[in-house]
């Protein structure tokens, strides 16, 4: 599971999707992957830090953190984060893809945490059965909606803190937005039209999930049933106008060639041709050149903690 981004199931379906895609079926180019969660984790710095700021502000600074856990870690773009802001403690990134812990420990020593950061390879939900051991703070970011039992793996994640450590998952949110509804190419409102695309696949995805269940995903009703108290949630928002730099016009160009694989079926003739003119490198039309394209994002937080 990938640390990495729902109308709320939509946001970064093409990312973190096809990494725990690739963690069943063993078909993905894990260099190619790591680079574009990597991409999209820098990104989302600005985020991730006020989110780790935030949960150091919700702990108190009474409340003395030793232990981090990081579920569904990807490269350790948060791990790393999570070790800077919590300079006393140890962290550990948690992740099934042995390539993308490879990254969070090569990541963590350039930073400086590399003696404060461990990995731990593990596949969710069967990893938590205790071998994890407990934590003052645990943090998982769009990996509990790749468990078919959601409600199940919030109790474990519940019961593996401490008492009055807290649980911080990321899930919800708003759909990405980066392109006007129209692009002066096709039928306006693609991006309405690819969220649907794409929340059609997310419940195939969920339905195929071993010991999939229905469940209300009512986050915060889901971690109080998990015996946690203090329930909250906070949105934090990344905000990128126009026109864009590099590095986000490489992770949208990335993201837009995800869709275009896993989606193309669901979609009409003409959204695929504008998709394709959209990823072509030398068009003025396409994503890494034209001058509407930016980044907006939201990202929701729901904390509960263990009672002492």
């Amino acid at each position: 599971m990938s640390a990495h981004n729902d109308s709320g199931h939509a946001q970064d379906h093409a990312q973190d999707h096809a990494h725990a895609h690739g963690h069943q079926h063993g078909d993905l180019d894990w260099e190619v992957m790591a680079a574009h969660l990597v991409n999209s984790g820098e990104l989302q710095l600005p985020v991730l830090r006020r989110t780790a700021g935030r949960l150091s502000e919700l702990l108190g600074p009474e409340r003395e953190v030793r232990r981090v856990l990081d579920i569904g870690s990807g490269p350790g773009v948060m791990t790393c984060v999570l070790a800077e802001t919590f300079p006393a403690a140890e962290t550990v990134a948690v992740d099934g893809a042995a390539a993308l812990l490879t990254h969070t420990r090569d990541r963590a020593e350039r930073l400086g945490v590399g003696e404060r950061v461990a990995v731990r390879h593990a596949e969710l939900p069967d990893g938590l059965d205790g071998a994890l051991g407990t934590a003052d703070l645990i943090w998982s970011s769009k990996a509990v909606h790749h468990i078919g039992d959601q409600q199940g793996v919030l109790d474990a994640l519940a019961g593996a803190l401490n008492p009055g450590g807290m649980l911080a998952v990321a899930e919800g949110g708003l759909p990405m937005r980066f392109l006007p509804r129209d692009i002066g190419t096709g039928r306006p409102g693609l991006q309405a039209r690819l969220d649907a695309a794409q929340e059609y696949w997310f419940e195939i995805m969920r339905s195929e999930l071993p010991g999939s269940t229905a469940v209300v995903e009512d986050w915060p009703a889901m971690f109080r049933r998990a015996g946690l108290t203090g329930v909250a949630s906070f949105t934090l928002l990344l905000d990128l106008p126009a026109p864009l730099g590099e590095a986000a016009r490489t992770f949208l160009h990335a993201q837009l060639t995800r869709l275009r694989e896993m989606m193309s079926e669901s979609l009409d003739e003409a959204d695929v041709e504008t998709l394709d003119l959209l990823l072509d490198a030398d068009a003025p039309e396409g994503i890494l050149r034209r001058t509407d394209a930016f980044l907006l994002s939201a990202t929701t937080v729901h904390t509960g903690v263990r009672p002492v």
